[in-house]
């Protein structure tokens, strides 16, 4: 059961870690490069017309409150439609394997009870499956179901978690593009400060608001 856990989490974490490679949409490059004319009045005035509306900026805060409340809620803001159903998927699985769990752990636990009573008029209340198992075996069963119950709830809550975490970064990651385009470029250029001719690094931060 341990494994199962494990190989759950280990896919569920992969695929939302590499998912923030997609995450980003539309941005606006910034170049920095060795040597910056001042800008002209026609040039200030493109670059402030082509900043976006900061009041569409997602808000970190409120994701990380609704993912709290309800998970995928705060992919539901972000706008991350498709992973709400990725996550009940983890949950789900998660409170099916503890319910799964609960039900063996109290037939476990009341066919052990009975065998310690020693009253042999009871054992036909034992559940089928384990009235042919001796004392020591049902106690190891129930033993190993109860820790599995543990596990799913630790389970359950860490998806949870990676619930809000991911919902917050995302709304971090809104201002800024991680993708293909974040690159840094060395090109030809002429130097008027040195009077002559040397080399400029070209940084594409694409970042969508820019102060």
């Amino acid at each position: 059961m341990q494994k199962i856990f494990s190989i759950i989490s280990f896919f569920f974490c992969l695929f939302f870690f590499c998912s923030k490679i997609f995450a980003q949409d539309t941005a606006a490059k910034m170049i920095v490069v060795q040597d910056q004319k001042p800008l002209s009045k026609k040039d200030s005035a493109f670059i402030k017309s082509s900043r976006p509306d900061t009041s569409k900026i997602f808000n970190p805060h409120i994701a990380v409150v609704r993912s709290a409340m309800i998970p995928g809620w705060g992919q539901a803001y972000n706008k991350q439609y498709w992973k709400i159903p990725i996550i009940y998927g983890a949950l789900g699985t998660t409170a099916g394997i503890f319910f799964y769990n609960l039900k063996y752990y109290k037939l476990l636990r009341k066919a052990y009870t009975i065998r310690l009573s020693g009253d042999t008029a009871s054992f036909i209340e034992i559940d089928p499956e384990f009235q042919y198992l001796s004392s020591p075996s049902i106690q190891a069963y129930r033993n190993e179901f109860r820790q599995n119950i543990d596990y799913s709830v630790l389970f359950f809550l860490f998806f949870w978690g990676l619930n809000v975490v991911d919902a917050t970064v995302d709304a971090h990651l809104k201002g800024f593009d991680v993708g293909s385009d974040l690159s840094l470029e060395i090109k030809p250029g002429y130097s008027p400060m040195a009077n002559t001719n040397g080399l400029s690094l070209v940084l594409n931060l694409d970042r969508k608001h820019m102060h």
